[in-house]
């Protein structure tokens, strides 16, 4: 545990400070194009807990909290060219609130706009070096009596579309139906069957669908077993894959590796009762404190006995369960699937470049309509993470390995940049927003409605940041 927390903070410290980093750069950049003096650039807020003067005359800052940083450039804190009359003349042409419209709204929202290159180039890079690989989305089976089932969706269909945009992997169907989340209607789907050139189009109905989960997982909740591996289904209707019982980890000195239990068994038996997977195994080994369990295991391609005791452990509500001091074997999807099963695309320096725009442009649309939901409650606003949630999936994305950490950094970074872009007073969208009127009306937003959006502003803020940790904290209960 105390190796997870470590692992998390330190995810989310390196998280965070690439995209606040990248963020604050874009505004920098712009800025010094622009011909404004920068007086400050800060990685953090809060005291400094490194600052230095560079040769451009910049003091630049690391700060403890994380949650953000800031440029301070010349006149930037000045609303009109009036109140800018301190300045001396001869610095003028170096003052933010000097400069015209259009470069005080370039150096705004560069920040934004970094965030989304920076997505961009991260989808190029895994494209380049990974390229795409998924599993097939054909569908193993269907839960009779599910929505889909109904509507005549069949095991063996393969889902070539999801409402008219094509589907060439499981991912892909998943994020097609996470963007209808606290709609009412239909979903559209075109499917086949063993590869036919003949396709069949299927209508799902839907009434606010998802809106109140907080951890939605659209496939199952039609109904829809991905996978071809062993499954349960609880009495929701959530589908639950069964992990193969491998033992990824034997605790020394625990009962494992007193019974002789090893690194890569597989469980396949207990008392005479085949284990269907892990869960099951668990189920069975939590259920049986100080209780003699005849073990079969496959090992080195042979079956071998073992007895394990599962020592007794206590709760916190107070229960007794049996304890062994293993841990699975983590095993991703491609790992347990036939390779038929499996689509791969692979990409060169120019070709990686239109579906890194694709999936920038899409996924920005997605966050952006998303938040939309939220704002109209067509969707639950315990979907709005905070930075606990943000540590624990940085940590856990990372122990997956550098493309799907690359992948979560990209999506958190477009989540930035759409949630800066928003018209609030604070955000760099409500600067652009008061620019916007200043084009309109010719002259600067007065300084009563900005202070006041301002108020309203950190009011808004700090009541989303309060919601988030929140939900961080209702979800680690």
């Amino acid at each position: 545990m105390i190796l997870d927390f470590i692992t998390n903070v330190l995810a989310l410290l390196l998280t965070l400070g690439i995209l606040v980093t990248i963020h604050e750069f874009g505004h920098f950049w712009v800025a010094r194009r622009c011909g404004v003096k920068v007086l400050k650039f800060s990685i953090g807020f809060g005291k400094a807990v490194k600052s230095w003067t560079g040769k451009d005359g910049v003091e630049y800052v690391i700060a403890p909290i994380p949650l953000g940083g800031y440029v301070k450039m010349l006149g930037q804190e000045d609303t009109t060219i009036s109140d800018s009359s301190a300045l001396p003349a001869s610095q003028h042409h170096l003052s933010f609130a000097f400069k015209p419209l259009w470069q005080r709204m370039a150096i705004v929202a560069a920040g934004p706009l970094a965030n989304f290159l920076l997505a961009f180039f991260i989808f190029w890079l895994v494209n380049l070096g990974w390229g795409i690989t998924g599993i097939a989305p054909v569908v193993s089976n269907v839960i009779e009596g599910s929505v889909a089932e109904v509507a005549g969706l069949r095991a063996g269909d393969e889902i070539l579309a999801v409402d008219g945009e094509k589907t060439n992997i499981w991912r892909d169907v998943t994020l097609q139906l996470l963007a209808r989340m606290g709609e009412s209607g239909t979903i559209a789907l075109t499917v086949s069957r063993d590869g036919a050139s003949a396709t069949r189009d299927i209508s799902i109905p839907i009434n606010a669908w998802l809106g109140q989960q907080a951890e939605p997982n659209p496939v199952p909740d039609l109904g829809i077993v991905q996978f071809d591996l062993p499954y349960t289904v609880s009495e929701t209707g959530a589908i639950q894959i069964e992990l193969p019982a491998i033992i990824g980890e034997v605790i020394a000195g625990g009962r494992a590796e007193l019974g002789g239990l090893q690194v890569a068994d597989q469980v396949v038996s207990v008392n005479d009762i085949p284990v269907r997977g892990w869960s099951h195994w668990v189920n069975v080994i939590q259920s049986s404190p100080e209780l003699a369990l005849d073990v079969v295991v496959k090992r080195s391609g042979n079956e071998t006995a073992l007895v394990l005791r599962p020592a007794r452990a206590v709760r916190d509500d107070g229960a007794e369960i049996g304890l062994i001091g293993a841990a699975v074997q983590q095993s991703s999807m491609l790992d347990l699937l036939p390779a038929e099963s499996i689509r791969s695309v692979n990409y060169n320096f120019f070709t990686a470049v239109p579906p890194a725009l694709q999936e920038t442009w899409n996924k920005s649309v997605f966050v952006l309509d998303s938040v939309k939901k939220m704002v109209v409650g067509l969707i639950s606003v315990k979907n709005i993470n905070g930075p606990i949630t943000i540590a624990q999936v940085a940590g856990e994305t990372v122990s997956y390995g550098l493309e799907v950490y690359l992948g979560f950094l990209a999506l958190l970074s477009i989540s930035l940049g759409v949630l800066n872009l928003l018209p609030i007073p604070v955000l760099d969208g409500g600067h652009l927003l008061y620019y916007l009127i200043e084009a309109v009306i010719r002259r600067p937003v007065p300084e009563k409605i900005q202070a006041f959006g301002l108020q309203l502003g950190l009011l808004l803020i700090s009541g989303i940041m309060v919601l988030a940790v929140y939900n961080d904290v209702n979800r680690l209960l």
